[in-house]
């Protein structure tokens, strides 16, 4: 297991260029197996779940080149079917959360596909149902095995059928939307989720010759077709990476500009800082943020307390809620952090509250931050990274602390965050990888 050992109270200057967005990296490598022809993807970033999901397809029988740093060819040609019985497979695929989205593509292409039960962050429940239920509307037939843990849907034939999703999930739509593209007939997905992400697969789906109307709305029309071709997709910056940057930029003081930020694809993230009172600037495409010493929390017209709660898109994304709960600590002002979605994302703040911050934890999913306006410094500690997004706010936090803190288990910040260490040392900080 490794660790970062992070000097704090630092002051960073210069830029940070986001890298190309993970969640949407999962998706599209995903699709390359619905067609036997070369699919190019751009701005992929190097990050462990992306590069063991890529690891996966080539095992799968996947032809993979990797172009240059961040662009790789794919060419689904001789797909092995086999491999994914196998007890590698099992053990690899279990590893990844981003493993159960192969599901729709190998299922609309070979009428059948398989997968161990996904892994991932320990965030709380992270249910599969709406996946399989999307794939039974479609005519697939689906057994889990509870001796192996293996999920299975099969079907001879998929058939176009209007889809009622029992939640918006994002996941769930991609894998329904890329089984859908091949199933005879219409398909409707009614309460989809709509985020950047689902737009890029779907423009990246119809490139390859799909018919996918409703982009961008919760409601997908997909007229499906025989067969897709080839493609070049490239993918956006991380909308997640960014707010990271700016929550980094604020707790330190820093001035810092985030680089080609594909602005409007980010939804309110950017507002979502600034009602914590944080400046930014518009810069092209870019976003400048000053040095700032305090920032003041904003309040509702009411007066009531500044709540800043996730939402399906386009509302706030709950993986951000991490970083802007940290954020939050040394504010001037008061903010309750409601993350609806997950019921285990708020314990890391017992490690916020160790470092001196002001919060009180009422459940599973609210929180209540006190801001201490910078009067007083965070202080190190040695803790240790529960998930992706926990793990990046601590570093934040350890950042701005008085002192020199350990993070451990920094593989999962690893897999959602490229070279963080170096890129951030590049502008200033001091972060040693142990």
């Amino acid at each position: 297991m490794s660790s970062f050992e992070i000097k704090g109270g630092l002051k960073l200057k210069g830029e940070l260029v986001p890298q190309g967005a993970k969640n949407e990296a999962l998706q599209v490598i995903s699709a390359v197996l619905i067609t036997p022809e070369t699919v190019t993807i751009k701005n992929i970033p190097d990050i462990l779940d992306v590069n063991n999901l890529i690891k996966l397809l080539s095992k799968l029988g996947v032809e993979v080149t990797k172009n240059n740093d961040t662009e790789y060819s794919f060419k689904a040609e001789n797909v092995d079917l086999d491999y994914l019985k196998t007890d590698e497979f099992m053990r690899e695929g279990s590893k990844l959360r981003g493993s159960v989205m192969i599901l729709g593509p190998v299922l609309a292409r070979f009428g059948k596909a398989f997968i161990p039960k996904p892994g991932g962050d320990k965030i709380g429940r992270r249910r599969l149902d709406t996946h399989f239920l999307g794939f039974e509307k479609l005519g697939a037939e689906f057994n889990y095995n509870a001796e192996n843990s293996c999920y299975t849907v099969e079907a001879e034939n998929l058939k176009g059928e209007y889809i009622l999703l029992d939640e918006a999930s994002v996941t769930g739509t991609a894998n329904i939307l890329m089984a859908a593209v091949l199933a005879k007939g219409k398909t409707t997905i009614y309460n989809a989720a709509c985020e950047p992400y689902i737009q890029q697969l779907s423009r990246m789906l119809n490139s390859m010759g799909a018919k996918i109307t409703g982009v961008g709305s919760n409601m997908l029309h997909i007229q499906g077709v025989e067969k897709l071709g080839g493609t070049t997709h490239k993918i956006l910056p991380d909308m997640i990476e960014v707010g990271s940057f700016i929550g980094l930029a604020a707790m330190t003081g820093s001035e810092i500009t985030i680089k080609d930020v594909g602005y409007k694809h980010l939804g309110i993230i950017p507002k979502s800082f600034q009602r914590l009172g944080i400046k930014m600037e518009l810069r092209g495409d870019d976003i400048y943020i000053p040095s700032q010493s305090n920032y003041t929390v904003d309040s509702f017209i009411d007066g009531s307390i500044m709540t800043l709660a996730d939402a399906p898109w386009p509302g706030l994304t709950p993986d951000l809620l991490s970083v802007l709960l940290v954020v939050a600590t040394q504010s001037k002002g008061s903010v309750l952090i409601h993350q609806k979605m997950f019921e285990s994302r708020l314990f890391f703040v017992d490690k916020l509250i160790d470092m001196g911050a002001q919060i009180i934890l009422c459940d599973p999913h609210r929180a209540t931050v006190i801001g201490l306006d910078n009067k007083v410094q965070l202080r190190a500690a040695n803790m240790v990274s529960p998930d992706i997004r926990a793990g990046i706010a601590l570093v934040i936090a350890a950042m701005s602390a008085d002192g020199t803190s350990i993070i451990h288990n920094i593989e999962q910040i690893d897999r959602g965050y490229q070279n963080i260490d170096k890129r951030l040392n590049a502008i200033g900080a001091s972060i040693k990888r142990l």
